[in-house]
């Protein structure tokens, strides 16, 4: 149909190359649009996949002993406070939190309206080998994998070196087994608490 309307510029012996002219630019048009929709398929398929390091939540949400991220840093909020509404503006919340891996204080104030990033904590178990002089935990998973790359230190309970070898010695003349929580969060690891617990 296309080619009735270009009759008048053409003779009938033209209209094959004319054809083919058309045919081979849609066939280039059709190859540049697989090869944009390949790339974007590829681009999707490298696309990191897994749970957010942090969720937004709005801060009036947040709630005592939950989590938040102060000054870059997941906190346990030990403290919060609400402002009254001000004439021009928002109710403010002071946030004050410790923070999870070092104990450290950390305060924000934050307009009660606004997001705030909340931290995703999470908790793996690990039976507790040995404690090296150093101060590094050789840990087993429920797999069998061991790792030897987390440090004891003040945060964790008991965070003594002396009282941990004696709970380990303790335990083993018993039959049990120290059992260690690992906390993780925005990239960072900690033993945060041994128990004792029946080997398997």
């Amino acid at each position: 149909m296309a080619l009735d309307c270009m009759r008048p510029f053409s003779t009938v012996g033209q209209e094959a190359p004319l054809t083919l002219m058309l045919a081979g630019a849609l066939r280039q048009d059709l190859f540049t649009l697989k090869t944009m929709a390949d790339a974007g398929d590829h681009e999707f398929e490298t696309t990191q996949s897994g749970a957010s390091e942090t969720i937004p939540m709005q801060c009036s949400a947040l709630r005592k002993n939950g989590f938040v991220v102060l000054k870059g840093r997941p906190c346990k909020i030990v403290e919060m406070s609400t402002s009254k509404t001000g004439k021009h503006g928002h109710a403010k919340v002071h946030l004050v939190g410790l923070d999870i891996f070092t104990g450290k204080k950390c305060e924000d104030i934050c307009p009660s309206t606004h997001n705030m990033q909340v931290p995703n904590v999470s908790r793996k178990e690990f039976e507790v080998i040995d404690l090296s002089e150093d101060g590094f935990f050789t840990l087993m998973a429920e797999d069998g994998d061991t790792r030897d790359d987390l440090k004891l230190t003040e945060s964790c309970s008991p965070n003594a070196p002396d009282a941990v070898r004696e709970l380990l010695s303790a335990v083993e003349a018993s039959g049990e087994r120290v059992v260690a929580t690992v906390w993780k969060a925005l990239g960072e690891e900690l033993v945060k608490e041994l128990k004792t617990g029946k080997a398997n």
